[in-house]
């Protein structure tokens, strides 16, 4: 709308004002969206007339567009909320908590679970944020008081608050004015002109000649001029025009009326506003709770530009973010060549670092080969030539395709975002998927014909925090995958060939954008509506689109048919080009490639260079040839601390650029003396802390049953007694002439971290059985063997910004104002036997728990029992919630049966059976689909969910002389949900659970040999927390279940307890859901007690190297505290 047409709707807006049209005036505001009258808002609000409150609102924002609205929406649904619960109104109280409030709980669960929890109480001021609440006037005064603060400080409300100056009746004095200029042309002018429409022209046609013309006026009707509309300040400034509807724009406008909230709610009570906020579409938050946007409602165009208005990118111009760093040097960029890597005789296709191994860099060659080198040692750690994993699923076009050409090259390899798998796409139909297990096992994932012809790029993407694949190829289609295998999108609309993907997220919106050979970009929505953009690159040919590493930037670099190169940054809010970066030489024989580092700097391989900008700077900043010899367009790379450079050479190699940190890191790895990632048979020596040195070879550890349908392990204790590796081992003397500087971490003293005892939670007499954190991390939460629930809860503070559970703060010990305990059924069942178990629902709601008798059901909030089930006998002994389902429970029995119960209906489901011993522990994958349960007959059963059939029974292999009843044996997922940790008084196993095969142990030995009390993985599972009968805690990697630190009983016992009669250990270990280095342990005397490393160190220890035992190829004898002293051959008997 023009700025005439938007003055034209005031002069509206005050003639109906002035004429006491009084719906009608506040209508054409909403419809507008160009005035919000807040004295009509505050009397709607006071009225309670809810549904007219947020008509309102929509002309003006929608809870989606930024925080600043998403909070006015929260506050007013819940004060309607409240407000039905005040009344008793149950009912209604549900259907908005359904229908209005559910919308939050994409983003913040645990706000919406505390509302929710409301609704069981009989007076919602039972809780103590509310208890303060007082009448509903008064509570609608106070929330008028916070509202009006949201809206003065919303962006989107700018200039919409006060009307322009205008004098009264301003739409009658420029109809006056028109009327008497009609008037001054009309041939005979008549005095007093008698006007009887505005719908025509007015004309003069008296019969006796002209005469002098009079003013002419309108009639004015005799109504008061009401003040409302008194010039308030300056005058209204009349925005710029859209202009045209450019398509990012039009795009994330539509993205935005998803009914995905695209912010975080923050508390129930006071929503603070950030001082300095910048975009919300810069910070990706957590996803919506079902993959892809199926409840996405598009708008027309007209609609959407009039969401947009003409203010662009209003929270950035409104709060512009400064920059971080103002001093950058050219001593930043990696410009120094620290070594040079020989690839074979095929060229370097693609090159990925590693997000969090800097100096792991991944490259895919012409010939299909995917190689993983350590550049620290310039060694190859992997090499996998290509072939197809399963020719029987061949499809009749890739055999016609290859029957025509054998040959097949590598167009992409990338690392997903945690490391945990890599991708390589080719150019003919497939991408393969590998897991990454460390150092040099890859291990065959999946592999996908994705598209019939060449597929030309692949790229990882979180929709829904469940990671996929996105692919495109020569078939103009983009793929999207989840690592089953399964196809969840598909999308066509481009209609040539797609040259490249660029998945990404800005706040909730998760979108892919995609770029075809023809020069068309698009972006997708994870739907199936179709394309939101269809613009043209520059160049109109091949374009590759990266985001800055902080996502607030948009680059694309191509070139054109022609050879003419462009770099360009865009401007997402306009959907424009915001700079063209200057310095390409005039004609390229190919494409060029690009990639940004540091979130300040560009870099491009063009003319045997490597050019590099400054993101702010159109021109180059400076250009380097690395001492020659690089490809005429050179492919390149950045590591994620941008402190190297891959960059590719004409003569099939690889060239390593590097910052002055950059060499330091590639030094440390060089002079790692146990040579960490090479091949596993290399022979070294292994150094351990202390002084003893074993010479001694435990024939017990070694033993594997012949009868055990599991094969053997090859990895014992972290040692691999099989070379997999295509690399040669290298000379004894070599290995053993270096230092060796590693050893294990031992903390022994309480100053060594960071460590803190929960409050009241010291009972010689009741012993922490079970211990959980909450899933939101805020709170820990111990079952203790007299049945009682203790819960301890961190808050806000300025030594605890940020709520979570930390050592650095003691915690409250938490109890409702009711004064209730959670406490289970203990009547009639005897203490000392009974097997304490507990499970907690996923959204902290609930807790579920049992000491020998009946399972008890509480409400977190009130601490009240919801329900009981399930009676003895048999006894409950373990507790799982469906991972998909919080109404179905597995629950494992004394009598080695599993009950699958349904909470709702009140009925067991399906009853398990496969052990003969008490069950242990139950694990669920929804990747796999299965259910794992442990039982003290020392096996595991796999289960499968849909139908609850057994699909194998696995034993655990039990040292020599252990008896198969010896011992708990429990199991937990890692977080890939494939790989499955299995603990044993007697070790450490860690499973393949798709196909059950052992692929690591570890047996206790050497400085931690006592029998194990208990394990569990780390929140990423990068770690394995261990606790041992002897008191002391080890620290495991656990990939390859080494020993990285060990933490002794006199950190976190005193000398009385140490020296006492009573042993004293963890029974129970919890790690933090979110800080991967924090853990909780519960102790057999009852205490609780938090732990954490330095704030100056930051995590356990260092992670250990990996090297075979030496001893049977030396014939020199060797310590380790975290190998099994077993020789690789003695592993395989």
């Amino acid at each position: 709308m023009t700025s005439l047409s938007r003055e034209l709707v005031f002069l509206i807006l005050q003639f109906l004002e002035e004429e006491k049209f009084k719906e009608s005036v506040h209508k054409l505001e909403q419809e507008s969206g160009f005035f919000f009258n807040m004295k009509y808002f505050e009397e709607k609000i006071q009225a309670g007339e809810w549904d007219e409150v947020e008509k309102y609102l929509s002309g003006f924002t929608k809870a989606d567009d930024n925080r600043y609205s998403m909070k006015i929406f929260f506050e007013i649904r819940k004060q309607k909320y409240l407000e039905a619960l005040d009344k008793q109104d149950k009912a209604k109280a549900v259907d908005i908590l359904v229908t209005d409030l559910k919308v939050f709980s994409t983003f913040n669960e645990e706000l919406y679970k505390e509302i929710t929890q409301l609704i069981t109480l009989t007076n919602f001021r039972e809780n103590e944020q509310l208890s303060k609440y007082g009448d509903t006037k008064t509570a609608r005064s106070i929330m008028l008081i916070e509202l009006k603060k949201l809206i003065e400080a919303n962006p989107l409300f700018r200039e919409k608050l006060v009307l322009p100056s205008l004098k009264s009746s301003r739409l009658r004095t420029l109809i006056n004015q028109s009327l008497n200029w009609q008037h001054q042309l009309c041939k005979n002018p008549r005095s007093n002109p008698d006007i009887k429409t505005l719908f025509n022209d007015h004309t003069c046609t008296p019969p006796n000649g002209a005469l002098t013309s009079a003013p002419v006026t309108i009639p004015a009707a005799g109504v008061a001029k009401p003040p409302i509309y008194s010039p308030l300040g300056t005058p209204f400034q009349p925005a710029a025009a859209t202009g045209s509807a450019n398509a990012l724009a039009g795009w994330m406008a539509n993205a935005s009326s998803s009914s995905s909230v695209q912010a975080a709610v923050v508390t129930a009570s006071s929503l603070p506003v950030p001082q300095n906020q910048v975009s919300i579409l810069k910070r990706p938050i957590t996803p919506p709770t079902t993959l892809g946007m199926n409840d996405y409602k598009s708008a027309d165009h007209e609609q959407l530009m009039k969401r947009l208005r003409p203010v662009q990118s209003v929270e950035e111009v409104t709060y512009p973010a400064p920059r971080q760093h103002t001093g950058w040097t050219l001593d930043d960029l990696p410009r120094t060549v620290a070594c040079a890597l020989h690839q074979g005789s095929s060229s370097v296709a693609s090159m990925d670092f590693h997000p969090s191994h800097q100096t792991w860099l991944l490259v895919g060659s012409t010939n299909g080969e995917i190689t993983l080198w350590e550049i620290g040692i310039r060694e190859k750690l992997v090499s996998k030539p290509f072939k197809r994993w399963d020719m029987s699923t061949c499809s009749l076009a890739f055999q016609a395709s290859m029957a025509k050409d054998t040959s097949i090259s590598v167009t992409r390899v990338t690392w997903s975002p945690d490391g945990n798998f890599l991708g390589a796409a080719f150019t003919k139909h497939l991408i393969h998927l590998y897991a990454y297990n460390g150092h040099n096992d890859f291990r065959q994932h999946l592999e996908i014909e994705a598209h019939v012809g060449q597929v030309n790029d692949l790229a990882f993407a979180h929709p829904n925090k469940q990671l996929c694949v996105v692919t495109c190829g020569d078939d103009k289609l983009i793929k999207v995958w989840d690592l089953s295998g399964r196809k969840l999108f598909n999308f066509e609309g481009h209609e040539a060939p797609v040259y490249s993907v660029c998945p990404h997220q800005k706040e909730n919106i998760q979108f892919i954008f995609s770029t075809a050979v023809d020069g068309k970009i698009k972006a997708w929505l994870y739907d199936n509506m179709g394309s939101r953009v269809d613009y043209d690159a520059p160049g109109h040919w091949c374009t590759t689109m990266l985001y800055s590493a902080d996502g607030s930037r948009l680059f694309s670099c191509g070139t054109s048919k022609e050879g003419d190169s462009f770099l360009v940054e865009w401007n997402e809010s306009e959907g424009a080009i915001k700079r063209t970066y200057s310095g390409f030489k005039k004609k390229s024989a190919g494409v060029v490639q690009f990639d940004t580092t540091q979130n300040h700097f560009l870099a491009v391989g063009e003319d045997n260079q490597i050019k590099f900008w400054d993101m702010d700077n159109a021109n180059v900043l400076t250009s380097i040839n690395a001492d020659g010899g690089l490809q005429s367009l050179p492919r390149l790379r950045f590591n994620k601390e941008g402190n190297l450079l891959a960059v590719t050479t004409s003569d099939n190699g690889i060239k390593i650029l590097a910052t002055a940190a950059g060499l330091r890191s590639l030094r440390t790895v060089e002079a790692s003396p146990f040579e960490a990632l090479r091949t596993p048979i290399e022979p070294t020596m292994l150094k351990v802390s202390g002084s003893s040195v074993v010479t001694n070879i435990n024939p017990v550890n070694c033993k594997v049953e012949r009868s055990s349908p599991v094969r053997p392990s090859s990895v014992l204790n972290g040692v691999d007694a099989m070379g997999r590796s295509m690399e040669k081992p290298r000379i004894l003397d070599d290995v053993i002439d270096k230092p060796k500087s590693w050893q294990l971490t031992e903390i022994v003293d309480p100053v060594q971290c960071r460590i803190v005892t929960m409050p009241e939670s010291a009972d010689t007499a009741k012993k922490v059985a079970r211990l959980l954190y909450t899933n939101s991390g805020v709170g820990l939460l111990a079952l203790v063997s007299s049945g009682v629930q203790k819960l301890w809860r961190w808050g806000r503070s300025e030594q605890n910004p940020s709520g979570k559970a930390t050592a650095n703060v003691v915690p409250q010990h938490w109890q409702p104002n009711s004064g209730l305990f959670m406490t289970n059924d203990v009547s009639g069942v005897n203490i000392d036997e009974a097997v304490p178990c507990i499970a907690l629902s996923k959204n902290d709601s609930y807790v579920m728990s049992a000491c020998g008798g009946k399972v008890s059901l509480f409400n977190m909030m009130t601490f009240k029992t919801m329900t009981t089930f399930m009676p003895p006998p048999p006894a409950s002994t373990f507790l799982a919630f469906h991972p998909q389902d919080n109404n179905i429970i597995a629950i494992g029995m004394e009598d080695s049966t599993i009950h699958i119960y349904n909470v709702r209906v009140d009925e067991v489901k399906s009853k398990l059976k496969g052990h003969h011993k008490r069950i242990t522990g139950l694990a669920f994958s929804t990747h796999l689909n299965i259910l794992v349960s442990s039982g003290g007959d020392a096996q595991l059963c796999i289960w499968s969910i849909d139908t609850w059939e057994k699909r194998k029974i696995v034993p655990l292999q039990l040292p020599a002389g252990k008896p198969p009843t010896s011992g708990d044996t429990r199991v937990q997922f890692h977080s890939d949900q494939i790989r499955l940790l299995v603990s044993h008084e007697s070790q450490l196993a860690i499973y393949d659970a798709s196909k059950m095969d052992r692929i690591r142990q570890w047996v206790s030995q050497d400085v931690l040999p006592a029998p194990i009390s208990y394990a569990t993985y780390s929140c990423n599972s990068q770690l394995v927390y261990t606790s041992f009968c002897d008191g002391n805690i080890g620290v495991f990697e656990a990939d390859s279940l080494r020993l990285r630190c060990r933490i002794a009983p006199s950190v976190y016992l005193s000398s009385s307890v140490l020296n006492g009669s009573q042993a004293v250990y963890p029974l129970a270990v919890a790690a933090h859901p979110q800080e991967l280095n924090q853990f909780a342990i519960g102790l057999c005397d009852g205490s609780v007690k938090v732990l954490e490393p330095l704030e100056g160190e930051a995590k356990w220890g260092v992670a250990p190297p990996t090297a075979a035992d030496n001893n049977s190829l030396s014939g020199r004898p060797g310590s380790s505290s975290n190998t099994s002293n077993h020789t690789p051959d003695q592993a395989q008997r």
